[in-house]
């Protein structure tokens, strides 16, 4: 049998490269011939401030409770751990005047795993709507499944027909921009009316400084019979490399939240249990200061570098409620044209906008997760360029 006749040909319909495996690739490429240079990444949304205290701490803990006979714990629950659940829901919802019910929470190992996964309790005949630009996963995954995807070039205004699920990401990556709480009413209205479904990733909602912009979609009253939320500790504790995040499926949205429990316990052994204890800490008095005071590192960054973009000329959105810059190229340079340019004439990576849809062409976008040292120079290295 040739492996042909087996293959799911969706795949066949996907670019030939994952956006960050062809700037991984490019990047690699420089540094192999210009091995003396340092190289300055703002492309990949990767942190690079170390694991608070609490969150260490209660790691640790976690670790040597594994050690020992009469504290042993092997699989954990699918829907994750009670101690996690009930601290996300005191912690992010009733904090905000929003009910939740442990058994609408689901623990995951981060919210790129579920924004993907989600499709598998869809059915593939829906109609996927996608904000131009979107994260990459979005597209892919629902191609992977082979369903139609439908682009919607501007979020602040609805669609004016029927699309059965939309993606909505905000404060979105990779522009940075956010929805207030009555654009975010219209969305929520509109998918009451057309009996859709509103994915919502909130995974960049600890960035947020404005108090007119929603940290949940579930802020917005009847948003609970047509949105799933998607969480992630990644940038907001720093959990890019320890993995944890979570889903929320209200009742409200009927077998949808059966469902899904049902998909996890075929496919997930969830996240684990050092990990949830970890994810726990975040929700601590100390845990919060702590984390708090590297959101405050990180959107200081996305400040000076904002500020320095802007004195030489440059377009830029975003920055101010999320770590993300969306930054306009100079005429006649294409996305990946100024892509090559700071890489080879700066030695800094940024991140190609058309890598994230048709509308990000003329654009690039930079992250402020970098080291303030490394964020100064390559500001000092564009005005150079400039």
């Amino acid at each position: 049998m040739k492996a042909v006749s087996v293959i799911n040909k969706n795949f066949l319909q996907l670019s030939n490269n994952y956006l960050f495996a062809e700037i991984a690739k490019r990047v690699k490429e420089y540094k192999e011939n210009h091995a003396d240079e340092k190289v300055i990444s703002l492309g990949i949304g990767d942190v690079t401030r170390p694991l608070p205290p609490a969150i260490t701490d209660a790691m640790h803990k976690a670790v040597d409770e594994l050690g020992v006979q009469s504290t042993f714990r092997g699989y954990g629950p699918e829907r994750g751990y009670d101690f996690l659940r009930e601290a996300i829901i005191e912690g992010d919802f009733k904090s905000r005047g929003v009910e939740m019910d442990a058994s609408e929470v689901f623990v995951n190992d981060g919210a790129k795993s579920d924004t993907g996964n989600i499709g598998d309790i869809l059915s593939a005949d829906c109609t996927i709507g996608i904000t131009d630009p979107a994260y990459p996963v979005y597209i892919d995954s629902n191609r992977m499944a082979g369903r139609q995807v439908e682009f919607i070039s501007d979020a602040c205004s609805v669609p004016d027909h029927k699309i059965d699920v939309v993606y909505l990401c905000y404060p979105n990556n990779p522009t940075g921009e956010v929805l207030t709480r009555e654009m975010l009413t219209r969305w929520v209205e509109w998918a009451q009316q057309q009996g859709a479904l509103l994915l919502y990733d909130a995974a960049y909602e600890a960035f947020i400084r404005d108090e007119a912009v929603p940290h949940s979609i579930y802020e917005i009253p009847g948003a609970r019979s047509c949105a799933i939320e998607f969480h992630s500790f990644s940038k907001t504790a720093g959990f890019t490399g320890v993995r944890c995040g979570y889903t929320v499926i209200p009742k409200d949205l009927g077998e949808l939240n059966h469902l899904w429990e049902r998909r996890q316990c075929t496919k997930f052994n969830g996240a684990s249990y050092i990990a949830q204890r970890g994810a726990e800490a975040v929700y601590s008095a100390e845990g919060r200061k702590q984390t708090r005071a590297i959101i405050d590192y990180y959107m200081e960054n996305a400040r000076l570098m904002t500020e320095s973009l802007t004195a030489c000329g440059y377009e830029v959105r975003g920055g101010k409620n999320a770590p993300y810059l969306w930054v306009k190229t100079p005429a006649g340079c294409d996305s990946w044209a100024f892509f090559d340019k700071l890489l080879n004439e700066c030695s800094l990576v940024c991140t190609p906008g058309v890598g994230f849809g048709k509308q990000g062409e003329g654009y690039v976008r930079f992250t402020a997760f970098g080291e303030r040292e490394d964020c100064i120079e390559a500001m000092k290295r564009i005005q150079a360029l400039a």
